[in-house]
């Protein structure tokens, strides 16, 4: 994953994913750049490192908040895919009374606060967004229980702070948690 605000390198070969900054390690925004240094910003990124390796590009967006997330990302969907890389909506608290621009992504982004992100709605949306073709990502997911839900509602990717705080400590736990959804059964079955 990189962002506007890291600077990230990304190593040759690997694969990589572009958030906007507009939730941010400070959970504010604060490195948000502006539209025209963002849209600059993810031009140099996939031309340095390949759309083809790119996974997606978020959209801007405004955490929290549908409408305003729509009204945001709706017109920069096409800038991502004309770029030649998959566009992906962030979903928000709310987006789910008709404000998803099925068409215009290829990610669905779940996003919105933790409550609406775990709960029935993003679960159903997830589940809408597989049947659509489409691929589903969710953010910060911090611990073995988040991991177990976004793969319990069939997302493709997931991201998270961490192994960016104890790495030494926290990259054996992740890979034992990444282990146990590999290995162990759900008692509901295949979920996806």
């Amino acid at each position: 994953m990189t962002t506007p605000a890291q600077g990230n390198v990304i190593p040759d070969g690997a694969l990589y994913a572009c958030d906007n900054c507009k939730f941010g390690s400070d959970g504010k925004g604060k490195y948000w750049p502006g539209l025209e240094e963002w849209r600059a910003w993810l031009t140099r990124t996939v031309t340095r490192y390949g759309a083809d390796r790119c996974l997606w590009a978020l959209a801007p967006d405004v955490p929290f908040d549908a409408v305003a997330t729509l009204a945001e990302s709706l017109p920069e969907l096409a800038f991502i895919r004309s770029l030649g890389v998959p566009a992906a909506f962030a979903a928000q608290n709310g987006c789910e009374n008709g404000l998803i621009p099925w068409d215009d992504f290829d990610v669905l982004f779940l996003a919105g606060d933790t409550e609406w992100k775990t709960g029935p709605i993003a679960e159903r949306l997830s589940r809408e967004a597989k049947a659509r073709g489409k691929q589903v990502h969710m953010g910060r997911v911090n611990s073995r229980q988040r991991l177990r839900t976004a793969e319990w509602f069939g997302c493709d990717t997931a991201d998270g702070t961490y192994l960016a705080f104890g790495p030494d400590t926290n990259l054996p736990k992740l890979t034992g948690w990444l282990d146990e959804l590999h290995h162990t059964p759900s008692l509901f079955g295949d979920a996806a």
